[in-house]
C-alpha cells in the first residue's frame, strides 16, 4: 500500500501575511531583509501587503534568507497529514 500526504487547509492566511510573519518572527526588518535577498524593500513591503504577487523566484529567494521552504511562503495555512492510498 502506497503512503501520501494529503494537504488540508487550517487556516486563512495570505502570502504576504505569511512572508510578514516569518520576518517578524525572525526580528528582521523590511529593511534588514531587503539587504539580506536584493529585493527593494517597497516591494518587500507590496508584498506582505498583497499588492505584488510573491511569484516563484522571489519565493525561492525570501525563503532562503528567511530559512524555510518556499512552499510555507506560498501555500500558508496548509497543514499535511498522512493516509494511506487505497
Amino acid at each position: 500500500m502506497k503512503e501520501y500526504s494529503k494537504a488540508t487547509k487550517r487556516i486563512d492566511v495570505s502570502v504576504g501575511e505569511s512572508v510578514k510573519i516569518i520576518r517578524q518572527m525572525q526580528e528582521l526588518s523590511q529593511n534588514e531583509l531587503s539587504r539580506m535577498t536584493g529585493i527593494p524593500q517597497s516591494t518587500i513591503s507590496a508584498i506582505e501587503n498583497d499588492r505584488v504577487q510573491l511569484g516563484v523566484e522571489r519565493a525561492k529567494v525570501l525563503a532562503r534568507a528567511l530559512s524555510c521552504h518556499p512552499a510555507v511562503l506560498v501555500f500558508p495555512g496548509w497543514d499535511i497529514e498522512q493516509e494511506s492510498a487505497a
